[in-house]
This record gives structure tokens, C-alpha cells and sequence, in this order.
């Protein structure tokens, strides 16, 4: 686990994950999402079906909380701001991901900022490419308040 103290902006870390058939069904459960996309067999199979954007965004949020920098940490998603550069755009999805189809992200701090004595804020921008190195999302500026000292694990 990394400190706030020794983040910096540029730092990169990576992470791959799957969403799976059952995970997703989970998700449109508990989302309460109903979209013919999911359910038409045009879009979709029982083998190959379509990812929510917001699934793949929850399951992006979950492998970053779980990065050996970052696992530890207090941290609050604080929301998105959208990047100025990028017409205040936050997150774009370029490309479908499928269940089971592996997803290769890359996070960059693009902001660190002081809040108070005890907590940071940190822009975390990140970029999910499928097994065929094509760009499925780009998301800017996800913020996230980091607590300076970490608290003590029991």
C-alpha cells in the first residue's frame, strides 16, 4: 500500500479482470437495468453477451480499490468532474466488451491535491482495452478522497 504522502501525479498501475455471465446477470439484477441489448439474441448469447457500460465502470472502480498501492487506503469515491481538455467529458465506451473476454486497465493519477489534515484528493483516470488491444472505455477524473493515514488493519 502506497500513502498519500507517496502518490504523485503520473503514477501508473494495471490491473485485467473478466466480467462473467453470472456476474453481469448480478449486476442487471441488483441495477434493476432492463435493456432489450441484454436479453435479444441478436446482441447477445448465452456465451457471448454485451457488457453494461455501468458494470464494466463498477467492476473498474473494484480492481482499483484492489491494487497493492492502493489496498489499505480509506478512500470515498468522490465523483467525476470530467476533464476541461476533453470538452468536461468524463468516460467514453469505444468498443463492446463481452462476458468473459479479458479486460487489460490502466490507471494514472492525474490530480493530487491537499484537502485538509487529514484527508487527499486524487484524480484517477483509467483506460480498459479488450484481448484484442482495442480501447472499450476511457474515463477521466474519478475522484477519489484518500484518507493521509491509513487506518490500522485488525
Amino acid at each position: 500500500m502506497k500513502k498519500f504522502s507517496q502518490l504523485n501525479v503520473g503514477d501508473e498501475f494495471h490491473s485485467e479482470c473478466k466480467i462473467s455471465p453470472s456476474e453481469l446477470d448480478n449486476y442487471l439484477s441488483f441495477s434493476g437495468i432492463k435493456n432489450i441489448i441484454y436479453e435479444n439474441k441478436e446482441f447477445s448469447s448465452k456465451e457471448k453477451r454485451v457488457v453494461s457500460g455501468r458494470a464494466i465502470l463498477s467492476k473498474i472502480e473494484g480492481e482499483f480499490t484492489k491494487l497493492e498501492e492502493m489496498y489499505g487506503n480509506l478512500l470515498i469515491f468522490y465523483g467525476i468532474d470530467g476533464d476541461p481538455s476533453w470538452n468536461n467529458r468524463q468516460t467514453r465506451f469505444l468498443k463492446p466488451l463481452f462476458t468473459d473476454e479479458k479486460l487489460k486497465i490502466k490507471f494514472r493519477i492525474s490530480e493530487k491535491k491537499e484537502l485538509n489534515e487529514e484527508f487527499g484528493l486524487i484524480g484517477i483516470d483509467f483506460e480498459g482495452v479488450n484481448d484484442d488491444g482495442k480501447v472499450v472505455v476511457i474515463s477521466k477524473k474519478n475522484l477519489y478522497h484518500i484518507k493521509k493515514d491509513a487506518p490500522v488493519h485488525q
